[in-house]
């Protein structure tokens, strides 16, 4: 976060798009139109797209996309697949780069070609019943052609089986107990299975159903097949949900998250503890910083006088965060930044973390940690693709570091975490693991998951990013509304991970913040405060939403919002702070 910069997404984003495999030779096509004979696009959704006559692969006519501004020219189409079946994807193509891929799932694509070369790859369902292949060029980049487009694999349902059931909703929740409903499936219907991933944990004749002989303040995620004597049906798309009885950790219930520079002043001035407002819920120390890449050990370093001349004793210090406290805010140290790369790579380094971090805390009593890993911290190991079941050692090791300290401080311990959007969000389209493109790409998740029933807040940056998928299937940019709920959307509702065939669950509300730059010179993707609150009305309101609509319902309970950062906000006139605070509090 230290530095106004392009973030990991946007510097890696063609790389991600790769992993070639074979397709049969004569295939089983599910599309249509697949060689745009029809002389028009019929079948497909096109934007800035025509059926030409030339050149062409085979056959009268191909596709021809042209992407105008920040249009990329996609032409796509829906069909209707088998659950955990794998699928092949080929197509041929020529002209400017062109990207052939399957939405949630995996990509590739082609440069500059004067003739025609097929694209492959391959993907396998989850638990979905449908598949979107699209075609796209990119940014300015002039058209791209493409011909004779295959999805090669079974379709549909088995005959005589129910259709899908809707997709549940979760009704009432105990801190033992989550009720489901659903909407019913179509034909002849002698029960409905609700799965936890593939186990069925309740049957029901009817759509409802309670799951019982949960613990208190777990998250679940849940879907429904319906069955009768000729099999079952796909399973719904999946729906997530929290018991109650959580820890009071004694923030608000929307919160102002903010970093302090407080071993640096980063052209923005130094800030003493003393005189950070009283708006600021949540106030992390930037940064602690390990004293090697690998070592583990991690060290807080105060600002020294030649760079911060009014930094503060560190007896005042430590005595103004007792202050806060008192006054009922939380103190978190910030471990990583942009230049803290923090990678755990064996039990020694995990151990050493455990114990450094633990004297920061001790030293000055804080609440708790926040977790800050950028640039190559966290990565994936190939074959490494289940987030539920990670092995990539730096991951497995942070996952067991916070859990220690976790265990060490107590339900009243503050866990905090701020990844970009490329460790997050990415992995609805890629995830390392797969072995292809950049190995970051949702590398956060499985550590999220690990930790979600410890995890205080998740304030995703949405700034410094590059376009992100959202659960739309459409590429969403900084800067204005709609990011920041498409984005938060997605840490709602929970999504599919790229091709692994799993689903991420949801967060509780109450552990989600919008992530944000306090002004123009802190971050790329800064947002008026009028958009920020257009979007915030949205995620807990339901209203203003434009044309996107929410995939994981309103929030009311939505946590806050996070800023880098304080010192940047008092440089610019406490714009954020004055802006956003009267706001939450006005917040149902």
């Amino acid at each position: 976060m230290r530095c106004f910069r392009l973030s990991a997404a946007l510097a890696a984003f063609m790389l991600v798009l790769s992993g070639l495999v074979g397709v049969p030779a004569e295939a089983a096509n599910l599309l249509a139109n697949p060689g745009f004979e029809a002389g028009s696009l019929s079948g497909w959704t096109c934007a800035n797209a025509t059926a030409v006559t030339t050149p062409v692969h085979s056959g009268g006519h191909a596709l021809a996309g042209t992407p105008v501004g920040a249009d990329y020219a996609q032409c796509s189409q829906s069909v209707s697949v088998q659950p955990n079946t794998t699928y092949t994807v080929s197509a041929w193509v020529r002209g400017n780069p062109v990207y052939l891929g399957v939405t949630g799932g995996p990509s590739t694509w082609s440069g500059n070609s004067s003739a025609y070369n097929q694209l492959q790859l391959s993907f396998t369902t989850g638990t979905q019943t449908s598949a979107q292949l699209y075609l796209h060029g990119w940014y300015g980049a002039g058209t791209y052609y493409a011909d004779d487009v295959v999805l090669d694999g079974p379709g549909g349902n088995t005959p005589g089986t129910p259709s899908t059931p809707g997709t549940p909703q979760v009704t009432a929740v105990t801190a033992g107990s989550i009720a489901l409903s659903w909407g019913a499936s179509a034909g002849t219907v002698t029960g409905y299975r609700v799965y936890e991933g593939a186990n069925a944990v309740a049957t029901a004749s009817g759509t409802s159903a309670t799951v019982s002989g949960l613990k208190a303040c777990e998250t679940h995620s849940y879907s429904v097949a319906a069955y009768n004597s000729a099999g079952e049906s796909p399973k719904s798309a999946a729906a997530t949900g929290s018991t109650s009885g959580c820890a009071d950790t004694g923030l608000p219930k929307h919160a102002l998250v903010g970093y302090l520079h407080s071993s640096f002043a980063n052209g923005s001035g130094y800030v003493r503890m003393a005189d950070v407002p009283a708006a600021w819920d949540i106030i992390d120390l930037a940064f602690g910083e390990p004293t090697s890449v690998t070592s583990g050990d991690i060290r807080f370093t105060r600002c020294p006088v030649s760079e911060c001349p009014n930094v503060e004793s560190d007896a005042d210090f430590a005595a103004a965060i007792k202050a806060k406290q008192a006054q009922g805010k939380k103190v978190l140290i910030s471990i990583g930044g942009q230049n803290g790369q923090v990678q755990l790579t064996t039990a020694a380094a995990r151990d050493k973390f455990v114990s450094s971090v633990s004297a920061i805390i001790d030293k000055y009593g804080l609440n708790g940690l926040d977790v800050d890993f950028e640039g190559h911290s966290l990565s994936l190991n190939a074959g490494d693709t289940d987030f539920r079941n990670p092995t990539t050692p730096v991951v497995v090791n942070l996952i067991s570091a916070l859990k220690a300290l976790k265990a060490r401080y107590g339900s009243g311990f503050v866990l905090t975490m701020a990844p970009e959007t490329f460790f997050v969000q990415v992995g609805y389209q890629f995830y390392g693991g797969s072995g292809t493109g950049d190995a970051r790409t949702g590398a956060y998740l499985p550590v999220i998951h690990a930790l979600r029933d410890s995890l205080t807040v998740l304030h995703v940056q949405d700034y410094n990013s590059g376009p992100v998928m959202g659960l739309d299937n459409q590429y969403h940019t900084m800067g204005g509304p709609e990011f920041h709920i498409a984005m938060t959307d997605m840490l709602k509702a929970g999504f599919s991970v790229a091709n692994t065939g799993q689903f991420f669950p949801g967060l509780r509300p109450d552990q989600i913040a919008v992530g944000l730059p306090a002004a123009v010179s802190a971050g790329n993707g800064f947002t008026s405060p009028a958009d920020v609150q257009t979007a915030v009305n949205c995620l807990v309101k339901g209203s203003g939403c434009g044309s996107y609509t929410l995939r994981g319902g309103t929030s009311p309970a939505l946590r806050g919002l996070m800023t880098w950062s304080i010192n940047w906000d008092r440089y610019y006139g406490w714009e954020f702070q004055n802006s956003h605070e009267p706001f939450l509090n006005a917040l149902p």
